[in-house]
């Protein structure tokens, strides 16, 4: 997963009257429309997947593009470039002017590195949640895990479960992304709580909810699978902030 993390979708479309007579094809609505300008200003409801979609490129390359990181979550106002096309990119750079080395300087002194959020304390704002689902945790947050692309810090906790057993929402939001994404999490689903916060659920079996849904805490999401990274039937769960991992256990219900 993805932290595709985390960053609204969805829109009722009128349905023409049943005696209508061939009428001209309406115009797609907006996001539905193809996007053909080099960049794009990121409008309410729209979806990283949407614009990709729209866009007629896959996730990846528009997020290597716009150093998007998983799980794709963007905000309002964003600005994303298209990716230029094999044929438009320029041309290999000449090989570099071989020079004499320069004298040896003295490195900089460190810099201190950024204190990261402070684990066990719960956020002002920071939404209530609930268990996702029952099962055993089997990857705590920040402890090194191993999967396609190397060895990094958990940023959520991992639950092992039976295969189909029940995933719920942790709590109210919207739907902001339900599908598959291949590099990591496999089937998604990615929750919109208000705030900047996002709660995100990976590995999944089957999704049972659609972009732009309304969903009550304690709603049925999903059922447990094995896809993406996962080996054995596994609910990889995140919370983030403003795009940034949060440890969940804090804002969990403690397990009697």
């Amino acid at each position: 997963m993805r932290w595709t993390q985390r960053h609204g979708l969805g829109c009722l479309l009128a349905l023409l009257p049943a005696t209508s007579l061939a009428a001209a094809p309406a115009s797609p609505p907006p996001y539905e429309s193809p996007i053909i300008a080099w960049t794009y200003v990121v409008q309410p409801g729209d979806t990283f997947a949407a614009i990709a979609r729209r866009m007629g490129v896959s996730m990846a390359d528009l997020a290597a593009e716009n150093r998007v990181p998983l799980p794709y979550l963007i905000t309002q106002g964003q600005v994303l470039r298209r990716p230029s096309p094999a044929s438009t990119r320029p041309p290999a750079p000449p090989p570099p002017v071989h020079r004499p080395p320069l004298a040896a300087r003295p490195a900089p002194p460190l810099r201190p590195l950024p204190t990261p959020a402070p684990a066990h304390v719960r956020e002002t704002g920071a939404p209530r949640l609930v268990w996702p689902t029952s099962g055993t945790i089997v990857s705590r947050y920040g402890v090194p895990v191993t999967g396609r692309t190397g060895t990094r810090p958990n940023n959520g906790i991992d639950l092992a479960a039976l295969s189909g057993t029940t995933v719920h929402a942790a709590a109210a939001g919207r739907v902001i992304f339900a599908g598959t994404e291949p590099e990591r999490f496999g089937q998604l689903i990615l929750i919109d709580h208000g705030g900047g916060w996002v709660s995100a659920y990976a590995y999944l079996g089957q999704v049972q909810v659609r972009e732009g849904q309304q969903v009550a805490a304690r709603t049925p999401i999903a059922r447990i699978g094995k896809s993406g990274e996962a080996k054995k039937p596994t609910l990889h769960f995140e919370l983030r902030r403003d795009n940034n991992p949060r440890d969940p256990a804090p804002y969990l219900p403690v397990r009697l």
